[in-house]
């Protein structure tokens, strides 16, 4: 029996909200920096991971309200977001290094075992990748101060990583999750509406051999 109640699966979108207006701005932002194939693996990234936790917050919900155990939305949450954050890293950092090239392709981790540690290291590179490219970002338009709320939002995603290995039948494990979620998504939405409101949108990237 798992300790589902209606409030806490309410809760729970609002991190997914909050990552997913953070990853708009980000796209409209970035859209005219980036080859198309580096878009689309971002914007691909980016959407997997605000569909994963919807999905995941969907199925607190039926649980909560007695609906159903609709259990493959809980089942894949953790594979479908760590390949999203994957292919957001790989997107925004192709953007850096190679603006002009075609897109690097990623691997596929067959799921053919029950291998945690796969999908939180897939995590951890897709999501250092972006949040380092922000904070290059955050350098560049001279705003570091920035990379602190980058880093905040960095640090609770790890701790996201290491709580989704813990028992969360528990009522208070799930308050626990959802806290340092909201954290991590909020202080990267501030950084990122920060990036915006500080010149995101016109600022140049520059071409490989242009002075800096």
């Amino acid at each position: 029996m798992k300790e589902f109640s209606i409030a806490m699966a309410l809760v729970d979108y609002i991190p997914v909200l909050l990552f997913a207006v953070a990853g708009v701005i980000l796209m409209r932002d970035l859209y005219n920096k980036m080859s198309k194939g580096a878009f689309a693996l971002f914007a691909a990234g980016l959407i997997d991971v605000t569909c994963a936790g919807a999905l995941k917050a969907t199925y607190k919900l039926l649980y909560a309200l007695g609906v159903c155990d609709f259990t493959p939305l809980s089942d894949m949450f953790f594979p479908v977001q760590s390949i999203g954050f994957l292919l957001a890293g790989v997107g925004i950092l192709a953007m850096l290094l190679h603006r002009q090239g075609k897109s690097t392709a990623y691997a596929v981790v067959p799921p053919v075992f029950k291998g945690t540690f796969v999908f939180v290291s897939l995590m951890v590179l897709g999501l250092g990748m972006l949040d380092a490219v922000l904070c290059v970002l955050s350098v560049r338009l001279k705003k570091p101060a920035l990379i602190v709320l980058f880093l905040i939002s960095f640090v609770c995603s790890l701790g996201m990583g290491y709580l989704s290995s813990k028992d969360f039948a528990q009522a208070s494990m799930n308050w626990i999750a959802e806290g340092v979620n909201v954290a991590g998504q909020g202080t990267l939405l501030a950084g990122v509406l920060l990036l915006h409101k500080n010149g995101l949108t016109a600022f140049r990237l520059k071409k490989r051999g242009e002075a800096v």
